[in-house]
């Protein structure tokens, strides 16, 4: 059902009339007092003048209440604190630079990138920096290049919200033991956050290339006095070298429906980032109300004070990461036999360098001084990526450009969204900032209109520049292998481009964007900007936006079937177009589109082929797979067997030369092509033999159910999960490491699902954070909703007064300091 009685709460806000017509609110807008019944705490520090209440439901959701939007930053940050202080505290460490002085110089820690990164590389890397003072410049700047006031007032209040929770507790009295008494444990300030924020602009440009920007070095002599020369060009390159939704670890589906989609004629949301599962790039769930001005519900990122997913009154609204470039190499020509000066429109230019210092923890204890130097031009700092390709010798260089370095633009602009009534305005706050950094947005509203757009931070290279500034064989090899521009930096003409409507100059201005609103409907599941919608597609933009015409991945065919199927009422649902029931119910179908289209041949060569000789020149018998995927299910719900038997075959399989598909890629009819198995192909038949091989020695039966192996331990417990990979075009997407006891344990994917329908009495919204909210394991909230997401079960997400005074589970806190 789309709608549920008693929304507005009646009687229960009459005590509260007065306040609300003050505000110029309406009664369902804001908290009224706490009902008799909860858990109810008042906790004065001084007379100051933040305060806050703070309400918690059912799974630790927070629903903060507050006069102003310091406040409510005041009363999140207090409830964040409660649940994830020392996951935030670990960030801090990590962009002020001093992991090396904690945790020591040779440690790793597991990055927002899905990789492991060097705590003194790390340290390096972020003390440039903080020692160019990029940050305190940027918050110097007026809006939109520096943070509004309402945002800086958001932040502040934040900040004194976790800070009052640490005042409370005392390092010795952390209930988290990864930072009970802790030296690295202190009261965190505004500029801490503002790092933060940081760097969650740099992570699709900068942050992927850490170690590339870190190890870059002039190149040293050569036993007979000479510098080295270029090395030979390859004849190929992978395209997952350079960042991606894969590659970056970090991807999404994400439906906007609009009022011909939809039973009620109303807009509905699908929101299903694929984040970590663990890191500072988990998401956190709060509700947040300002009287008259905010009343927002969703998650955010770990540290972050605006809601970055979810809804308000009449818009919802979710992201996906995009396929644009953030960041663009420069190809220097250097001055033989000095490396570190270059040509640039026809005169010398010298490198300008940094030295920067951190302190490194030794084996017994004591601190010490470790230096690094950094190489600069003026199209920015000296790289070395990837390893024999874009290196520095002695006749070429390349220097790096990332579009979002001067970007501190992104809190405003998702706290702008957060207020945005409709998709109208929604646009209108994307362009005035021009902060998203990565990723696309998909949005519905309760007029009844789906939103697509990638409106994102992108470095103005023009197809135009690319013919022109691209010519010599490493650009064009790399620009033919993976789209991406290195530019000649011997000339000022290859110099980046402006925009008349951008906020600075280097970047692409909103009219230069894709962006599309229809009445039916809008996807994305992380490809390029091209095919929102199938029957309108997006042509016409910069190539270093993801490009056109080009293969979707199985799980964008499958995410458009699944709208397609629905609204034609194919798909074996009641009637056509969506219910909100019936969005979660296609979102965790589990449907493995693999599977769909090729299963039953690999079955006909199964049966047909019983040995296949192996590149080792052994047989493996096929005999035993053919029964098993012959009755697969094809999903990857828990008791599904076969699946895992399916997923390493495919993984296999899509390695074959030439690909796993006869019939190839047709840009007329790209939802479904490629198709049908090359059963031709030898690779493909011994792909078969290598899944075999692989569960066999992985002691895992070909017909073990997905649930017995694929899971999540938390305190000890398994929680068996649901759900398939990417590759095998599963919409449901769950990216595994094989853990220690030999299961697969999800590192990354579906993390926070969120279904919303408007309808005549306000949203409706169902959810689940697979991981759940908190990561203390002291908490009750540390695998509740773990629990619940095993079970395809969902929280009812409480958004009216009279929904959150009637959680049996609610508890009340008022806080002022």
């Amino acid at each position: 059902m789309d709608g549920r009685n008693g929304r507005t709460g009646g009687a229960r806000l009459l005590p509260l009339t007065a306040l609300l017509l003050a505000t110029g609110c309406e009664p369902r807008t804001a908290t009224p007092p706490a009902p008799e019944g909860p858990t109810t705490s008042v906790k004065k520090l001084g007379a100051g003048s933040l305060s806050a209440t703070v309400r918690r439901t059912a799974h630790g959701i927070p629903h903060v209440l507050a006069d102003d939007f310091a406040g409510v930053g005041y009363g999140y940050g207090y409830a964040f604190a409660q649940d994830n202080f020392c996951a935030l505290m670990d960030a801090l460490v990590t962009v002020n630079a001093e992991r090396s002085r904690y945790f020591g110089p040779d440690g790793t820690y597991l990055a927002a990138l899905g990789s492991q990164y060097n705590n003194l590389k790390s340290d390096f890397f972020y003390q440039a920096i903080n020692d160019d003072g990029t940050v305190e410049a940027l918050l110097a700047k007026p809006p939109p290049l520096g943070p509004s006031q309402d945002v800086r007032e958001l932040v502040r209040g934040y900040t004194a919200g976790i800070n009052r929770y640490l005042t409370e507790t005392g390092v010795d009295g952390l209930s988290d033991p990864r930072c009970k008494g802790a030296a690295w444990v202190r009261p965190i300030t505004e500029r801490d956050l503002y790092r933060r924020y940081y760097q969650l602009s740099l992570f699709a440009s900068s942050l992927f290339f850490l170690d590339a920007l870190v190890d870059a070095k002039p190149p040293s002599l050569l036993p007979d006095g000479t510098l080295p020369l270029p090395l030979p060009v390859p004849a190929t390159l992978d395209r997952k070298v350079f960042p991606s939704s894969e590659t970056l670890g970090l991807g999404s589906n994400a439906f906007g429906l609009g009022s011909q989609a939809t039973r009620n004629g109303k807009g509905m949301l699908l929101a299903n980032p694929h984040f970590p599962w663990e890191g500072s790039e988990r998401f956190y769930e709060a509700h947040l109300t300002v009287p008259g001005k905010l009343n927002v519900s969703g998650v955010s990122l770990l540290g972050v004070p605006a809601i970055l997913i979810g809804h308000n009154e009449t818009l919802a609204w979710s992201h996906t990461v995009s396929t644009a470039y953030r960041f663009t190499p420069f190809e220097l020509k250097l001055i033989p036999g000095f490396p570190t000066k270059y040509l640039y429109d026809g005169q010398i230019r010298d490198m300008t360098t940094r030295t920067v210092t951190v302190q490194a923890k030794a084996a017994d204890g004591s601190l010490t001084p470790r230096q690094h130097t950094f190489y600069r031009s003026h199209l920015g700092p000296m790289m070395e990526y990837p390893a024999g390709l874009m290196t520095w010798n002695g006749l070429t260089g390349y220097a790096f450009h990332d579009a979002n370095a001067s970007n501190l633009r992104l809190l405003d602009a998702f706290f702008a969204m957060d207020r945005a009534a409709n998709v109208d305005e929604l646009r209108t706050a994307q362009a005035t900032w021009q902060g998203i950094p990565w990723v696309n947005t998909i949005a519905a509203d309760a007029q009844g209109r789906a939103y697509y757009a990638d409106m994102s931070v992108v470095p103005h290279v023009t197809d135009a520049k690319l013919a022109r500034c691209v010519l010599s064989p490493i650009p064009l090899l790399v620009l033919a292998s993976a789209g991406l521009p290195v530019l000649d930096g011997s000339r000022s003409d290859c110099a980046l481009g402006s925009d008349a409507d951008a906020v600075e100059p280097g970047i692409f201005g909103p009219g230069s964007l894709p962006r599309l609103t229809r009445a039916d409907y809008v996807t994305n599941s992380n490809d390029s900007y091209w095919l929102p919608n199938p029957a309108q597609p997006l042509t016409g933009f910069p190539r270093i936006l993801g490009g056109e015409k080009n293969v979707r991945s199985l799980r964008t065919r499958l995410g458009l079937k699944m709208v397609q199927g629905r609204l034609a009422g194919t798909d074996g649902l009641e009637g056509q177009g969506f219910t909100l029931e019936q969005l979660q119910t296609v979102m965790f179908n589990n449907r493995n589109h693999s599977g769909e289209l090729l299963r039953d041949a690999a079955v006909s060569l199964c049966r047909r082929t019983p040995f296949v000789l192996m590149p080792d020149l052994t047989f493996e018998d096929l005999r035993p797979a053919c029964p098993v995927l012959a009755a697969w299910d094809l999903k990857g719900d828990l008791d599904s067997r076969g699946e895992l038997l399916w997923r390493v075959f495919l993984f296999t399989a899509v390695g074959a030369t030439g690909g796993p598909y006869l019939v190839p890629f047709n840009a007329n009819d790209p939802v479904n092509t490629p198709r049908t198995l090359n059963t031709l192909n030898p690779q493909v038949a011994q792909a078969l033999g290598t899944a075999i091989r692989t569960l066999r020695e992985r002691g895992i039966a070909l017909d073990a159910t997905t649930g017995s192996v694929q899971g999540k331990r938390k305190n000890g417990v398994f929680y068996p999960v649901h759900g398939c990979a990417h590759d095998e075009g599963c919409f449901n997407q769950i990216a595994n490491q094989l853990a220690p006891d030999g299961t697969y344990e999800p590192v990354l994917g579906s993390s926070f699902v969120m279904a919303v329908s408007f309808t005549d009495s306000g949203p409706v919204a169902k959810s689940v954070l697979t991981y759940s909210q908190s990561t203390n394991p002291a908490s009750p909230w540390f695998a509740d909703q773990t629990a619940m997401f095993s079970q395809k079960q969902w929280v009812d997400r409480r958004y009216t007064e009279a929904e959150i005074a009637s959680d049996p589970a609610l508890t009340v806190t008022h806080l002022q300091e």
